[in-house]
C-alpha cells in the first residue's frame, strides 16, 4: 500500500477539498486525484464521493480513516525510530556499575531533553567496534591500543583516565591507610574472579602486575558483585581493585574501605569510540560534553600501560 497515498487520502478526508489537500501536501490537485484513484483501485472500493460541496467519504471511506490514521501513525514511529535526531542516541557503557555508567547519568541530567538508549554489550573491544561499524550503537567505551588496526570508518577520543583503588575490609592489614603506592601491592590477595584471560582489560593488567611485581588471584566462581563485597568484608587477605568512579553500594556493617593508590596512581585509559559518518546530532553533544568532563577533572599523575 503507497503511504503517500494513504497520507493524501487522510488530508483529503480531513479538508473536504481536493485543492485543500493538494495545498497542504504541495502537490497539484491532479496529483491529489491521482493518487486518491490509486488507492481507490488498490482496495477495490470507492473512498470519496464528488459532490458540489467538495469530497465526501463514502461508507467505505469512513471506515477506511481510522486505520489509514493508524497507519500514518505507525509509520512515523517507524521512520523516528532510525531517522537520527529523532531516535534516541544508542550507547553502550560496557557495565552499568563503572565510571561509562556515571558519566552517562551524568550527561542525561546536564542534557534531559537528549533522548538515551543506554545498553551493556557484553563485548571485548573487536565486538564492540563491529557493533559500531555495523550500526547497532552509536558509541562504546574502550581501552584502545595504540597498535590497534580499527577500521576506516571508526574514530575514538581518549577522554577518561581513572584511577584505580584497592578495597578491602575493615579487618585487612591496609584497611586504616588513606593512600598506598603500587609498590605496596606485592604480598597481598587480590581478588578478581571473572577477570577476563584476553581482551584490553587482560591486557592492562597483565602489564600492570609485571610491573609492579604482584599477582591477581582470578580463581572462583563468579557470583554477583554483592557476593564479592560481603567475602572482603569479612576476611583479613582478601582485597581487589575497582575503578575511582566504580559505584557499589553495601550494608554499613560491612565497613570496607576504598583507598586511593598514588605515585603513581594505576590509570585505565578509555576512549569514546563512533562511526564517523553517524550524523546523529546528540553524538556531537555527548562528545563534548566528555570532553568538557575531562579537562575540568584533571587526574593524578599515574602509570598507564605501553599500549596507551
Amino acid at each position: 500500500m503507497d503511504l503517500n497515498a494513504v497520507r493524501t487520502f487522510v488530508t483529503a478526508a480531513e479538508t473536504g477539498q481536493f485543492s485543500e489537500a493538494a495545498d497542504a501536501l504541495s502537490i497539484t490537485q491532479q496529483g491529489v486525484s491521482k493518487r486518491i484513484a490509486a488507492l481507490e483501485k488498490y482496495l477495490g472500493v470507492r473512498l470519496f464521493a464528488r459532490t458540489p460541496r467538495g469530497a465526501q467519504l463514502t461508507i467505505d471511506g469512513q471506515a477506511f480513516l481510522p486505520h489509514a490514521r493508524e497507519l500514518l501513525r505507525v509509520a512515523d514511529r517507524a521512520d523516528a525510530s532510525v531517522r537520527p535526531g529523532r531516535r534516541a542516541l544508542r550507547v553502550d557503557i560496557v557495565a552499568r556499575r563503572i565510571i561509562t555508567s556515571t558519566l552517562l547519568h551524568d550527561f542525561h541530567r546536564a542534557h534531559p531533553a537528549v533522548d538515551l538508549d543506554i545498553i551493556t554489550l557484553d563485548a571485548d573491544l573487536d565486538a564492540a567496534l563491529t557493533a559500531v561499524d555495523t550500526g547497532t550503537i552509536d558509541a562504546t567505551f574502550h581501552a584502545v591500543p595504540t597498535h590497534h588496526r580499527l577500521p576506516e570508518s571508526i574514530r575514538t577520543t581518549r577522554i577518561i583516565d581513572e584511577p584505580h583503588q584497592l578495597l578491602v575490609g575493615p579487618r585487612h592489614p591496609l584497611a586504616n591507610a588513606r593512600t598506598l603506592t603500587p609498590h605496596q601491592l606485592p604480598g597481598n590477595r587480590i581478588w578478581m574472579p571473572g577477570l577476563p584471560t584476553h581482551g584490553e582489560v587482560a591486557d592492562y593488567f597483565t602489564e600492570l602486575t609485571t610491573t609492579f611485581g604482584f599477582t591477581i588471584d582470578r580463581l572462583g566462581p563468579v557470583f554477583a558483585k554483592e557476593a564479592l563485597l560481603e567475602e572482603i568484608s569479612e576476611s583479613t587477605n582478601l582485597a581487589t581493585l575497582i575503578g575511582d568512579g566504580t559505584r557499589f553500594l553495601w550494608p554499613d556493617s560491612y565497613d570496607l574501605r576504598r583507598i586511593p593508590i598514588r605515585k603513581p596512581a594505576l590509570i585505565y585509559p578509555l576512549s569514546i569510540i563512533w562511526r564517523t559518518d553517524n550524523p546523529h546530532p546528540a553524538l556531537l553533544t555527548l562528545r563534548d560534553y566528555l570532553h568538557s568532563r575531562r579537562e575540568s577533572a584533571p587526574v593524578p599523575e599515574g602509570w598507564t600501560p605501553r599500549w596507551a
